[in-house]
């Protein structure tokens, strides 16, 4: 690490070198003000002694105290550490890395009687995630018919819940708090119109749907339509078709989801500045471990061992993400889909005996 004062144009020019790395901009008592990374360390260095007043660069360099900076191997091991480091230190004037507003998440909220929505952020909670994925108005209005369809609620959080099992002192006929449970869109979980255990099942079901374990919500529309065919109800039955293709779309969506987080696991192969070639080891859009690539088939056996560890513990097989995973997956996605060549360095797991060895 490198570490050094204001305005140091003499010293960076003198001092960095030309390969990837990542830099932070501190503060006199230390704050990170800053963090970024660039594959030229020197280069873009450089560059914020050259900005303009008024430009961010200048606003940067005026703000800070001290400079500082590591050098990483390569590219995609400085966008790793940069991204890790934003997240420890969440620099105030940084703004990449505040999640992409293209991306949706479904949230399954936790509590008596979990509510499941969209939305565009993951929040430091006990909720469960799913995602991500793009068009979040259409999956917006499937969501609705699947909430619609199961009876789950979509009221505010902090409405009050009563259970039909709950002991109830005063015996009150409860009234629901919104029309969806007249209109029987809502199992009524706020009036004691169902059991825990009757809307827990509800919601396991949609937990099912969404991980491509269960088709009931779309069997049951489909069985409606026909029934409102068979009874000649052509203009409901169109509704209702409307509605199944919402659902279908929201079950392709997500299998698309499954099939992308699960496409991202390999072992992937990173030439680095000197010689310093590393293994990372992925496993759902996620790093897990980074070793040096091996140059002894002792060392790839070593590997193997680490693969076997990583690859053969249970993991969740859905559109289930962990809050903390959220930000790598995006920048893993982002990663190979801006460089598709980069695909032909990566090797599935079980076929590590084809991973060159390092000379």
């Amino acid at each position: 690490m490198k570490s050094i004062s204001p305005h140091p144009l003499r010293a960076v020019a003198r001092e960095a070198r030309n390969i990837p790395g990542v830099y932070r901009m501190l503060a006199q008592d230390g704050e990170v003000l800053y963090v970024g990374k660039s594959k030229s360390l020197r280069t873009r260095l450089l560059s914020y002694f050259r900005a303009r007043r008024g430009d961010k660069q200048h606003r940067i360099v005026e703000a800070a105290h001290t400079l500082a900076w590591d050098y990483e191997p390569s590219e995609f091991a400085a966008l790793l550490l940069e991204l890790r480091m934003i997240k420890r230190f969440r620099p105030r004037m940084n703004v990449q890395h505040k999640r992409d507003g293209r991306y949706s998440f479904l949230k399954l909220a936790a509590g008596k009687a979990p509510r499941l929505y969209v939305v565009t952020a993951v929040s430091d909670d006990a909720a469960a995630y799913y995602g991500p994925f793009r068009g979040g108005k259409r999956i917006q209005e499937a969501v609705r018919e699947l909430n619609d369809l199961l009876g789950l609620r979509d009221c505010p959080q902090g409405t009050p819940i009563l259970f039909a099992d709950q002991p109830d002192l005063f015996s009150f006929t409860h009234t629901p708090r919104c029309h969806r449970a007249e209109l029987r869109l809502c199992l009524g979980p706020c009036a004691a119109r169902c059991s825990e255990a009757e809307y827990g099942a509800r919601v396991e079901m949609a937990r099912a749907f969404l991980n491509g374990h269960a088709d009931e919500p779309l069997r049951w529309l489909s069985e409606r339509m026909n029934a409102a065919a068979d009874r000649w109800e052509f203009e409901y039955a169109g509704l209702l078709r409307d509605r199944l293709h919402r659902l279908e779309h929201l079950r392709d969506e997500f299998a698309r989801l499954r099939e992308a987080l699960d496409s991202l696991s390999f072992v992937y192969r990173v030439p680095g500045v000197d010689g310093d070639d590393r293994v990372y080891i992925v496993r759902r859009g996620t790093v897990r471990a980074t070793v040096t690539v091996p140059r002894t088939t002792a060392e790839r056996r070593r590997l193997s061992r680490l693969c076997d560890e990583h690859f053969g513990r249970p993991e969740h097989q859905g559109a289930l993400v962990q809050r903390h995973q959220v930000d790598e997956i995006l920048l893993l996605a982002r990663w190979f889909r801006a460089r598709p060549d980069e695909l032909a360095n990566t090797t599935a797991p079980a076929r590590l005996e084809a991973l060159p060895l390092s000379a």
